[in-house]
């Protein structure tokens, strides 16, 4: 089964090619940005996946999306995640901090604050607030030094995330949030350095991988991807240039892995694999799960090293073991992703088989 196989990167070495995806939680403190004591328990339960992406973790106030979304960039932040480092640790597990800025798709009903963005753009659609479901906002478009303060947020989170002793961060580029803004050309309107020709639109991202790998070294900074992914209102009918491009670039650093998120309408993988010498996780963007057939498929085609799973890890912290063991999956319900609820985070059990339950009987 080549989803168990050990994997060793000229960067990363993992015990098998699972790797569980970044996926949004809200459990943390809203107030104060502090992941709840009970995040630690959570990923410590999912590590046996060979990498885990924690959830997006905002770099500064301005850059957060929604209620009860975690940050990085206080002391007692940094310490909370270090106590969550330390549970993924002890249980064998390795974890990068997703550093997410979510430019336009935030509300100053979350943060306080009017939303940036590359350009002074409203996103379709609606947004969730403490209050519910409400009208997005245009954000303002950041000025050229604010750019520059936005990099060095992104560089400040990543120097926060080695302290807490993460083994490494993957910069958030997808999903339509600040990175990506700057890449798409309906979101990105300037007509500066930072706008107009693609080389103009890869600077923002480029700066910010820049800096961060200058804080902690490229071998331990990723970068997600979501070529032409239409997700929070995005255009990118140049996404193959947009890419291509930004892999050339990219290549100049030897990252710990390239993360990009396929749909079946894009197919983005097929295009950008021969473009990647380096280590590539990817994750399938469907309406239902990624299954343990999709993923190996992708790993035997050579689409992808590493396979990214996100729902399936939610009621099973042990999915690698259930796939080896072909054991049955369980499903968790939509009304439990995300919120301050705390069941339906760290209750779902791991798999028992009924030898393991004879076993344990046999013994008591």
């Amino acid at each position: 089964m080549r989803l168990l196989e050990a994997f060793r990167g000229s960067a990363i070495r993992l015990p098998n090619r699972i790797a569980m995806a970044p996926m949004t939680r809200g459990r943390a403190d809203d107030s104060t940005g502090v992941p709840h004591p009970r995040t630690a328990e959570y990923y410590a339960q999912r590590a046996s996946a060979g990498l885990i992406v924690s959830e997006g973790v905002w770099v500064s106030r301005t850059g957060k999306s929604g209620p009860g979304i975690p940050g990085l960039v206080t002391e007692r932040q940094t310490e909370a995640w270090r106590a969550v480092t330390d549970a993924v640790h002890e249980n064998g597990g390795r974890i990068f901090a997703q550093l997410w800025h979510a430019g336009r798709v935030s509300h100053h009903g979350v943060t306080g604050r009017t939303p940036v963005a590359p350009s002074a753009v409203r996103q379709a659609g609606r947004i969730f607030t403490a209050e519910g479901w409400t009208d997005t906002v245009e954000p303002r478009a950041l000025g050229e030094e604010e750019i520059g303060e936005v990099v060095q947020d992104f560089a400040a989170a990543a120097r926060r995330a080695a302290e807490a002793g993460f083994d490494g961060v993957e910069l958030h580029g997808a999903n339509g949030y600040l990175i990506q803004e700057f890449l798409a050309r309906n979101t990105n309107r300037r007509e500066d350095r930072y706008g107009g020709s693609v080389a103009a639109r890869l600077a923002f991202p480029l700066e910010v991988v820049a800096a961060v790998v200058e804080q902690i070294g490229a071998a331990r900074v990723a970068l997600r991807i979501s070529p032409g992914n239409p997700e929070n209102d995005i255009v990118e009918d140049d996404w193959k240039e947009v890419y291509s491009r930004l892999l050339v670039e990219l290549r100049r650093y030897e990252l710990a892995y390239l993360h990009v998120i396929d749909t079946p309408e894009v197919e983005a993988l097929s295009h950008l694999r021969p473009l990647w010498p380096g280590t590539l996780i990817a994750n399938l963007r469907s309406e239902e799960p990624t299954s343990q057939e999709e993923g190996e498929s992708l790993i035997e085609s050579g689409l992808a090293d590493v396979v990214a799973f996100g729902r399936l890890f939610i009621a099973n912290p042990d999915l690698s073991a259930r796939f080896a063991l072909h054991a049955p999956l369980a499903r968790a319900g939509h009304d439990v992703y995300y919120g301050a609820r705390l069941d339906g985070y760290t209750d779902f059990p791991a798999f028992e088989s009924d030898s393991a339950k004879f076993a344990c009987s046999a013994r008591s």
